[in-house]
């Protein structure tokens, strides 16, 4: 004999069912209402199309003339260093400062406030235009790459249109290239700036000591003629070679060979060694000043954006199915209430 508790508890499937099927009117329109409602909703909402690019450090014929100059400071700083330089590759100097520009907050900034599709959305209410602004710089995000997941540098960009997410992501690259190309530009006036006075310095320093050497052997020259005119040696008094006399003695050379050596100290000057002259023509190129080119491109695409072919938000299709499905539950339980009040 069954008990009347248990019995009240069994779950009744087949009148489930059934209520469910009379009811289907209110499932079948309730689902088919929600649909709706999330398909108009979704119209509301504001699309967003989002297109990635893939970045790389450029080749050394895409740096242009800034590679051959900035090779030039970094010899240059190898010859003058006593210690060996080891710089690193100029490539990759450059593709560090263009991704620093390209996950920089103020690049981005910039780059939203001269672009006219902010321009186009703006209100004029400061606040609303400052709340899009920095909506639009998080819109731009970049990613930074694993060495060792094999993954590059990409940056991603986030528009109301796959037209415009693809143009303003070309925009933004390019953009960010040429704030890099300014600071690599500035970089390397200063360097060479810091060079070329460097330069000078040790030039000025090697003339003072040739001066200075050269004043010392003219003054024991004189001092030496003096006293052999004095002593009247017309001629040589020892067999010693000039060269292994010390300044007190030269006067044994005789008046004849000192004022000749005198005549020829007078006539070349002061002597510089190899040196010097390096330094004199180094200082030359560097007194020229750089030449700063602004066409040349601190990375290369390894995915070159293109117009998104699917939309990120809304997705139209995953929100009528969901709500859908929300509204065939609250049909069922409609149909249920309905089911039990009768």
């Amino acid at each position: 004999m069954t008990h009347p508790d248990v019995a009240e508890n069994e779950l009744d499937i087949r009148g489930l069912c059934c209520t469910l099927w009379r009811g289907k009117r209110w499932i079948i329109g309730s689902a088919l209402l929600f649909a709706l409602l999330a398909w108009l909703c979704s119209l509301l909402i504001t699309p967003k199309w989002s297109t990635t690019a893939v970045t790389d450090r450029p080749t050394v014929n895409m740096l242009g003339n800034y590679y051959s100059q900035q090779l030039f400071l970094n010899n240059l700083d190898s010859r003058s260093s006593s210690t060996p330089i080891v710089a690193p590759a100029i490539a990759d100097e450059a593709y560090q400062e263009f991704v620093m520009q390209l996950a920089s907050y103020d690049t981005r900034r910039e780059f939203w406030l001269q672009s006219d599709y902010y321009k186009q959305r703006q209100s004029g209410q400061a606040r609303d235009d400052a709340a899009l602004l920095d909506e639009l710089i998080a819109n731009i995000q970049y990613q930074p790459g694993d060495a060792a997941k094999s993954l590059n540098d990409s940056v991603k960009l986030i528009a109301e249109t796959a037209p415009a997410a693809n143009m303003l992501l070309r925009q933004y690259v390019a953009f960010a290239g040429q704030r890099a190309a300014q600071h690599l530009n500035a970089e390397l006036a200063g360097g060479w700036a810091a060079r070329a006075q460097q330069l000078k310095a040790q030039v000025q320093r090697q003339e003072a000591v040739a001066k200075a050497i050269y004043d010392r052997q003219i003054n024991s020259v004189q001092q030496a003629l003096k006293i052999a005119q004095q002593q009247g040696f017309e001629q040589a008094k020892t067999s010693t070679p000039s060269e292994q006399l010390p300044d007190s003695e030269l006067f044994l050379l005789g008046r004849s060979l000192l004022q000749a050596r005198l005549e020829n100290l007078q006539a070349s000057g002061p002597t510089y060694d190899l040196d010097y002259d390096q330094n004199r023509a180094m200082l030359s190129t560097l007194n020229a000043g750089p030449k700063p080119d602004n066409a040349f491109q601190t990375w290369r695409y390894l995915r070159t954006p293109e117009e998104p072919v699917k939309r990120d938000s809304p997705r139209r299709l995953f929100m009528m199915i969901m709500w859908g499905a929300v509204g065939a539950l609250v049909g069922a339980g409609t149909a249920l209430l309905r089911r039990r009040r009768g």
